[in-house]
C-alpha cells in the first residue's frame, strides 16, 4: 500500500465512514420529520382555511424573524467553537457564557418588541393577540435551538433522533387537539408548538447534561467577544436568506390578501422543509465530523468534495420529479382549496437544492472564520431577493414569487462558488456529475413512455427512482470505478 492510498484512508476514506456512521443515527430523526412536515399539510389545509393558512404562514415566517435576529446564532457559535474550547477544558466556563448570551438576547427582544409593537403589527400584518402568541413561542423555541446544536456538537446522534421525533409527534397531537377543542385558527399551531417544544426542551436538558456545566461566574471577554464576531454576520447573512425565502409571503399579503399568501405558504411547507430535512441528512452528520477533521490540522477539501457528489445523487432526481409531477402532488397532500399552489412547486424546489447545496460551498467561511464573506454574499443575494419580489410579485402572482426565489437562491449559490477563501476552495466532483446525467438520459426516456399510462403518479415516480438508482448502481460497478 502506497503512503497516498493511505493518506486517502486516513483524511478521505475513515471519516466518511463515520459520518456515514452518524447519518444512519441521525436518519430516523430526519426522515421522521420530513414525515410530519408532510403529514401537517394535509391536516393542516383541511382544517384552516386558506386565509388562516396564511395567518400561519406569515406568523412562522414573524418567528423566523425574530429568532435569526435574537437566537439562532448562538446555538451556532455554541456549534462551531464546542471542540475548540473541549480542548482547552473551557466548556463551562463556554456553556455559561452562551446561556447568558441567549438571555440577553432575549430580554433586549422583549423590550425592543414592546417598544416598537404598533409598527410590528402594521409591518408584519399581524393582530396583537398573534404576536404574544410569537413572543412567547420564543422562548422554549430558542433554548431548543441552543440545546440541539449542543447535541451536535457532543456527537449524540441517537439523542437528537430521539427528541426530534418526539417533538414532531407531540405538535402535530397538541396543535389538532388545539384546532378541534377551541377553533382558535392559526394560533391554535402556535400553542400546540410551545407545548411540545417546552417539554422537549425538559428532555434535552437532561441528554445534554448542560446544567452541570453552567456556572454562574464572571464571564470571559474574548469569549464574549469571539462569539458575537462569529455570530452576528451568520444573523445578518440568515436575515438576508429571510428576504429571499420568507419575505414573499407578506408582500402576497399585501398585494393579495391572506388567502394568497396561503397558497404560498402551501407551496413552500411542500418543497423547502420537506426536501431541506431530506438533504440536511448528509450535512447534520458531517458539519461535526468535518469541524473536528479541521482542528485536528486535516484537509477537509476531499471530504466535502465527494460528499457533495453523494448530495447531487440523491436530489437532483428528487428535485426532478417534484417538478414534473407538481399538480399529482397537491392533490395527493393539500386540500382542493389549494390546487393552484402547484405552480410554484418546481421553482421552490428548485430553490431548496441550490439553498442546500450552498451548505457545502459555504462551510469554507466557517472553518475559516471568515463568515463576514458569507454575510456580504447573504445581503447582496437577500436585496435582489427582495427587490425581485416586490416587481415580480406586483406583477405576475403567484408565478412572479416562484421566479424570485429561484433566482435569488441560485444567485446565493453561485456567489459561493466564486468568492472563494485559499485552500478551502470547493473542489469539483467532475466524474460524479457526468456519471448522474448520464443515468438521467435514459430515465427521461422511461418518463416518457410511462406518463401517459395507466399508472397512478406515486407509482411512475417510484418506478422512476428505482430505475435511476439501479442504472446508476450498475454503470458505477463497470464504468466508474472511483467517485472523484
Amino acid at each position: 500500500m502506497t503512503e497516498e492510498v493511505r493518506t486517502y484512508i486516513k483524511e478521505v476514506a475513515m471519516p466518511i465512514k463515520a459520518i456515514f456512521k452518524d447519518m444512519l443515527k441521525y436518519a430516523p430523526s430526519k426522515l421522521f420529520g420530513l414525515l410530519g412536515n408532510a403529514v401537517i399539510i394535509p391536516i393542516y389545509t383541511n382544517l384552516l382555511s386558506p386565509s388562516q393558512y396564511g395567518v400561519y404562514a406569515v406568523s412562522l415566517a414573524v418567528l423566523s424573524f425574530l429568532c435569526i435576529l435574537f437566537s439562532d446564532w448562538i446555538g451556532l457559535s455554541g456549534l462551531r467553537f464546542f471542540r475548540q474550547n473541549q480542548l482547552c477544558d473551557k466548556i463551562p466556563n463556554y456553556i455559561s457564557t452562551l446561556v447568558l448570551i441567549l438571555c440577553a438576547n432575549l430580554s433586549v427582544m422583549y423590550l425592543l418588541s414592546f417598544i416598537f409593537r404598533h409598527r410590528f403589527y402594521s409591518y408584519f400584518s399581524i393582530q396583537p393577540k398573534l404576536f404574544c402568541f410569537i413572543l412567547l413561542l420564543i422562548i422554549p423555541v430558542a433554548i431548543r435551538a441552543l440545546l440541539f446544536q449542543v447535541l451536535r456538537a457532543q456527537i449524540k446522534p441517537g439523542a437528537f433522533t430521539v427528541s426530534t421525533i418526539i417533538n414532531q409527534l407531540l405538535t402535530i397531537i397538541f396543535s389538532v387537539v388545539i384546532l378541534k377543542i377551541f377553533n382558535l385558527g392559526a394560533a391554535s399551531i402556535l400553542i400546540g408548538m410551545a407545548l411540545s417544544i417546552t417539554i422537549i426542551d425538559i428532555v434535552l436538558v437532561f441528554q445534554s447534561d448542560i446544567l452541570k456545566y453552567i456556572r454562574f461566574e464572571i464571564p470571559d471577554i474574548n469569549m464574549i467577544k469571539s462569539i458575537f464576531w462569529y455570530g452576528i454576520p451568520i444573523a445578518v447573512a440568515s436575515i438576508s436568506l429571510w428576504m429571499i425565502n420568507q419575505s414573499n409571503k407578506f408582500i402576497t399579503s399585501h398585494y393579495y390578501g391572506f388567502k394568497e399568501a396561503g397558497l404560498v405558504g402551501v407551496a413552500y411547507n411542500m418543497t423547502f422543509p420537506i426536501l431541506m430535512t431530506f438533504f440536511a441528512i448528509i450535512t447534520i452528520a458531517a458539519y461535526p465530523r468535518i469541524i473536528n477533521l479541521y482542528e485536528e490540522k486535516t484537509d477537509v477539501r476531499p471530504v466535502i468534495s465527494k460528499l457533495t457528489g453523494y448530495y447531487m445523487l440523491v436530489s437532483i432526481p428528487i428535485v426532478l420529479l417534484m417538478s414534473v409531477y407538481a399538480p399529482d402532488l397537491i392533490t395527493l397532500f393539500a386540500n382542493s382549496k389549494y390546487q393552484n399552489a402547484y405552480v410554484l412547486i418546481p421553482y421552490f424546489a428548485a430553490g431548496a437544492f441550490f439553498l442546500s447545496f450552498s451548505d457545502y460551498t459555504t462551510m469554507q467561511y466557517h472553518l475559516s472564520k471568515k463568515t463576514y464573506i458569507l454575510t456580504v454574499l447573504k445581503i447582496f443575494s437577500g436585496i435582489a431577493g427582495l427587490f425581485l419580489n416586490v416587481i415580480l410579485i406586483k406583477k405576475f402572482g403567484l408565478i412572479g414569487v416562484g421566479i424570485a426565489t429561484l433566482v435569488s437562491n441560485f444567485l446565493y449559490f453561485i456567489l459561493s462558488i466564486i468568492c472563494t477563501v485559499p485552500n478551502f476552495e470547493w473542489k469539483v466532483p467532475y466524474k460524479k456529475i457526468l456519471h448522474i446525467f448520464i443515468c438521467l438520459i435514459p430515465a427521461c426516456f422511461v418518463w416518457y413512455f410511462i406518463k401517459d399510462s395507466f399508472l397512478f403518479a406515486g407509482f411512475q415516480i417510484i418506478t422512476l427512482l428505482l430505475f435511476y438508482y439501479w442504472l446508476f448502481y450498475i454503470t458505477g460497478r463497470r464504468l466508474f470505478k472511483h467517485w472523484d
